[in-house]
């Protein structure tokens, strides 16, 4: 089985987690849980950036140390990520001693491999992005992501040789052997490449707290080169390459041409694909401190829970592109897709089966019809589009509910119609099948429908996804087949609290 590698961005340590990281680093959990489920061997980084003047700021503006600083930042994003369920298997962070081991080693080799070179640079300089611009770059002379001037600024760094392979970055982004979704991303670069490519310094030489340069200790590595190499520095070397990086759309040029140049440089296989996502605004407006309208991850898994949450992150607007977020519409669309859509489908069907069964799975005459469309999503998370992933669930779910009404049990049961089984069984089996399914976006909510069902231990455990075997098991007994044991050895059991209980 392939292996199967994914990343996030990691992220700076000058503020506390928020959505739009907790955007990203759900979607890459969704890929991970995905993969593993599958059968793949799975590897899942996340992390967070911590050296450069910013961080020099923050930590001032804290009264902390710059490490006392990061140390309470980092802690405060492991403490999110697992309240968000997020089940990364590694946390690089650039201040530990493997990811500074790792990066002298990767600048001593292009070093050595004379791909670095000393000069003087005078360029524009954003405090902010913590790098330099060329003029194409500005919008009105203003820096395009945070509407500031920037700096003049003159000093003697090392540079690196990035104008060499702007051929072969032209040539490995058009024939698609490193993807970059969407498709209007990889455009977007390619145009810019076409117009050329300058060699780009990767280092500082006034900044105290940063990483080093091997070579001469003078100077400290720019923190945009030291933060790339995290994705090397936090892998098993038998994972590598990446299989996605998940990024947004405002570092696109770095992780798109200055990390496979780098890589190039260096001997390195490319990362298969870049998946950079859209930038979205509250109510209209900008994310801002200022505005007061940052949304922190707690202000949503208070409100809606933590599943609740995932998915309506994901499926708040298609992903990869720009979108708006809103707690009266991410209310409308908790209310409408989870609690009267999926929650109720699934307390419908196990009411009825308690009902009519006593509780217990029947035997019935079995059809794919209700769940076949769930198998199409594997297809789309191979393509990445959470958004067909998602709509697939929903129009199975709505399917479902229409063949509740069309086949009326309430009426086959007041006849004592034998008709009852086959329906009962067929939403039972499709429960089953739709909990797979749910599974990587959310987890708890899939484990609960698998244990209303009847089932022992854990869904992840299922190897339905890997053979498109429906195995129901008894409750503390080994998987079965349907039909070679029974169902009605199987009994469901209605929890006293609905999955997503309705918001007023």
């Amino acid at each position: 089985m392939k292996k199967f590698y994914v990343t996030t961005p990691i992220y700076y340590v000058n503020d506390s987690p928020h959505i739009g990281y907790t955007y990203t680093t759900v979607a890459a959990d969704v890929l991970a849980r995905w993969n593993r489920f599958i059968g793949s061997p799975t590897f899942f980084l996340t992390g967070t950036d911590e050296h450069g003047a910013k961080i020099l700021e923050s930590a001032k503006k804290m009264n902390r140390e710059p490490k006392e600083h990061c140390d309470a930042i980092a802690g405060e994003f492991k403490s999110a990520w697992k309240k968000m369920n997020i089940s990364n298997d590694d946390f690089i962070r650039t201040t530990d001693t493997r990811h500074e081991q790792t990066v002298r080693e990767f600048l001593n080799k292009l070093y050595t491999d004379k791909k670095i070179y000393k000069a003087k640079y005078n360029g524009l300089y954003c405090v902010q992005c913590e790098r330099f611009l060329v003029d194409t770059e500005l919008e009105g002379g203003l820096c395009p992501d945070h509407k500031t001037r920037p700096v003049e600024q003159s000093e003697e760094n090392y540079f690196f040789k990035l104008s060499d392979y702007r051929k072969k970055l032209i040539d490995i982004i058009s024939d698609g052997s490193m993807g970059i979704l969407p498709e209007g991303r990889k455009k977007e670069i390619l145009g810019k490449l076409k117009l050329g490519l300058e060699d780009i310094s990767i280092s500082r030489a006034n900044l105290p707290w940063a990483i080093p340069l091997p070579f001469d200790e003078a100077q400290t590595t720019y923190v945009w080169i030291d933060a790339l190499i995290n994705y090397i520095s936090g892998c098993p070397q038998n994972f590598w390459p990446a299989n996605v990086h998940l990024i947004g759309k405002d570092i696109l040029w770095f992780h798109s041409v200055i990390w496979p140049a780098l890589l190039l440089a260096v001997g390195l296989p490319l990362p298969e694909k870049i998946y950079a996502h859209g930038f979205f605004t509250v109510n209209g407006q900008k994310m801002s401190k200022t505005i007061g309208n940052v949304i922190r991850v707690e202000e949503l898994t208070d409100k809606f829970g933590v599943d609740a949450t995932r998915y309506l992150l994901l499926s708040a607007f298609p992903f990869g592109t720009d979108g708006d977020f809103s707690m009266d519409g991410l209310k409308e669309k908790y209310n409408s897709d989870l609690a009267n859509n999926i929650g109720n489908l699934v307390s419908r069907v196990v009411t009825m089966v308690e009902k009519y069964t006593e509780g217990r799975i029947p035997e019935g005459q079995k059809s794919k019809k209700l769940w076949n469309e769930l198998l199409l999503i594997k297809e789309h998370y191979e393509n990445l589009d959470f958004n067909k992933i998602l709509d697939t669930i929903l129009k199975t779910v709505d399917s479902v509910n229409r063949y509740i009404d069309s086949s009326a049990p309430w009426k086959l049961a007041k006849e004592k119609n034998s008709k009852l089984n086959d329906v009962l069984s067929n939403l039972c089996e499709t429960l089953w099948v739709l909990a797979h399914y749910l599974y990587p976006i959310m987890p708890q909510t899939a484990q609960r429908i698998w244990e209303q069902l009847g089932q022992a231990g854990k869904i992840e455990s299922s190897n339905f996804l890997l053979d498109n075997k429906i195995v129901f098991t008894k409750v503390g007994s080994v998987g079965t087949e349907v039909g070679s044991v029974g169902k009605e050895e199987i009994k469901i059991t209605r929890p006293k609290i609905p999955l997503f209980p309705r918001l007023t």
